[in-house]
């Protein structure tokens, strides 16, 4: 038979077929729309320069004051209070008391007590850091003052001013405060030397200088009479113990515990830096440490350009697809 049924080639089955003309990207041509898109790009990146500009000489200077903190169980070497804290831990576990210890889980728990609100709601009540922390907007270099937002609090009758939603406390609460705070302070552990940074960024140097004083004072006061409750709340119980008990190995065992208490509540009480020993305390910054202006300005230069670049992209693909619907019809 003549009629013979035709195979397709492989090399069309194996391969697809080329895309028409028309879907593929011409370069030379995408460049040409670049090029005369040219002013367009120009403008949007000299309006966003610009903007960047304003808006970062607008940003008032910002100051970190930093302290080099040791804790200060670690620090002793083993001595002092850790190992008054460890002589009789294994008599007075049998006896139902925990005298606990320095170490890691005492730096632990004074970082875990620095970061706590309780603490930090304690520490600006204690100081009436209030103002400062939420009303000022920047730092008068010439008189040293802090500038206060009158919108928001009246520094003649000493009131707060500002607008709240309905139901809100014009007053700044406990959990603004926390809040704001946290934002102005931060702390570094380093796992390598043990060593805590502790800072403090605030449009004043001075202010900035005197909160990480106060915050490493007031720390080291907390946690020392957190542990002169604990051991004077250990000591009366030891007593009670000593005077239910008629064994006299038991009633040694209690004797020496009171003693060793006793020793570690007189060494606590005579501790000034009880958590943590400063060993490279805070001074007043003379350099800024933000904002970043030139990062700033670089940024909005970059987003202008792009979407500069945007804009006449999409420009250049409607007026295509436009043209091509034209010519088809």
């Amino acid at each position: 038979m003549n009629d013979k049924q035709q195979i397709p080639h492989p090399q069309h089955l194996a391969f697809p077929q080329a895309m028409p003309a028309d879907d593929e990207i011409d370069l030379r041509e995408l460049f040409g729309a670049l090029w005369k898109g040219k002013w367009i790009i120009i403008a949007t990146t000299f309006i966003f320069a610009v903007g960047g500009v304003l808006f970062a000489l607008s940003q008032p200077n910002t100051y970190k004051a930093e302290v080099v903190l040791a804790p200060a169980g670690e620090s002793s070497g083993g001595g002092g209070l850790a190992a008054m804290a460890g002589q009789l831990g294994g008599l007075a576990s049998l006896a139902g008391i925990n005298i606990g210890g320095g170490g890691t889980d005492s730096k632990a728990m004074s970082l875990a007590t620095l970061q706590s609100r309780q603490f930090i709601n304690a520490f600006i009540t204690k100081h009436d850091l209030l103002v400062p922390l939420l009303a000022s907007t920047e730092w008068n270099e010439g008189s040293g003052e802090l500038v206060i937002d009158p919108e928001l609090y009246n520094t003649e009758t000493k009131q707060w001013i500002r607008e709240v939603e309905p139901g809100k406390s014009v007053i700044p609460t406990d959990w603004e405060a926390h809040k704001a705070f946290k934002e102005v302070f931060s702390t570094a552990d380093s796992k390598d030397s043990g060593l805590v940074t502790l800072s403090v960024t605030h449009y004043s140097p001075i202010v900035a200088q005197q909160w990480v004083e106060w915050l490493v004072a007031d720390l080291n006061l907390w946690m020392k009479d957190k542990s002169l409750t604990e051991t004077k709340r250990n000591i009366g119980y030891l007593e009670q113990q000593l005077q239910k008990t008629d064994i006299s190995d038991m009633r040694s065992v209690f004797y020496q515990l009171i003693e060793d208490q006793t020793k570690n509540l007189m060494l606590a009480e005579v501790e000034a830096e009880f958590a943590f020993k400063t060993i490279d305390p805070a001074v007043i910054p003379e350099e800024k440490a933000g904002p970043k202006r030139a990062l700033i300005c670089v940024l909005a230069t970059l987003l202008g350009g792009m979407l500069g670049v945007a804009v006449v992209l999409v420009r250049f693909a409607f007026r295509k697809e436009d043209t091509e619907l034209e010519t088809r019809n």
